[in-house]
């Protein structure tokens, strides 16, 4: 049973056009012909690095996370620059924030994050080969670096103590290939 499910874009209305992000609330027609409404936010994509040292350790930040209200446990991640290819994004953004490189990057795979809301696409590496480099943070980024053994951390996300969806996937992705 293969339904149309395809809705069809009448008409983009760009709401908020930002740093980051631009927010849309376009008009589209349902598969059933009905007309409606679809908001979202559209934004160029990210990457996120699941940092693992010779002893088995992983390098998380600590980052107070605004609409949260707290701070939370994660892998480090940034943005893409325009015209930036994701490994470039996930090198720059691992040392930037945790003052490591590396000499493999291997790619996980890249994630929807949100699909209710945004277009945003997130890719996601495994960075092993760890050397010290230069913690760079931008102006107004503030992270504490947070070294755990692996099974911990495997541990935190089975727990649902660490939340963070691109954390989780990255955590679990690796206990699979470990496997």
């Amino acid at each position: 049973m293969n339904k149309n499910i395809e809705e069809k874009t009448l008409q983009e209305n760009l709401l908020y056009k930002g740093r980051v992000i631009n927010l849309y609330s376009d008009d589209v027609q349902l598969p059933n012909g009905r007309i409606t409404t679809r908001e979202y936010v559209a934004h160029r994509g990210g990457a996120a690095i699941l940092p693992i040292d010779a002893e088995g350790n992983v390098y998380l930040v600590r980052q107070f996370r605004y609409p949260y209200r707290e701070a939370i446990l994660e892998i480090p991640a940034g943005k893409l620059e325009a015209g930036e290819e994701p490994a470039a994004t996930a090198m720059r953004e691992l040392e930037e924030e945790t003052g490591y490189r590396c000499t493999e990057l291997v790619p996980y795979g890249m994630l929807y994050p949100t699909p209710g809301y945004t277009n945003e696409h997130l890719y996601i590496y495994l960075a092993t080969g760890l050397t010290k480099g230069h913690v760079h943070l931008d102006e107004d980024e503030f992270v504490n670096l947070v070294k755990l053994p692996f099974d911990e951390v495997y541990q935190m996300v089975i727990t649902n103590r660490i939340k963070d969806a691109k954390t989780c996937f990255a955590i679990l992705r690796y206990a699979q290939a470990k496997q």
